[in-house]
């Protein structure tokens, strides 16, 4: 049995769970790209969009490099 301190707090989302910590974290990131990259972007309309949408691609390569999965996958031989 495990204690509170080892204990982990997962949710739920989109039928997948997540820690709460990573989930925090990978928005954060995400979101200070996006507008950092939106507002670093000159006055044209067209061109905020794409910085905003370099932004969010650079915060989830970020994420992606930062964050690792911690799922374990078993296989079963479904014949034994």
């Amino acid at each position: 049995m495990k204690s509170n301190h080892e204990k982990e707090e997962y949710i739920e989302v989109w039928e997948d769970v997540v820690h709460i910590k990573d989930l925090v974290l990978s928005l954060i990131i995400c979101s200070v790209t996006t507008m950092g990259a939106y507002l670093l972007a000159p006055d044209d309309a067209t061109k905020s969009l794409v910085f905003g949408l370099i932004g969010t691609v650079i915060g989830f390569i970020i994420c992606s490099i930062i964050i690792k999965p911690k799922r374990t996958f078993e296989y079963v031989d479904e014949e034994e």
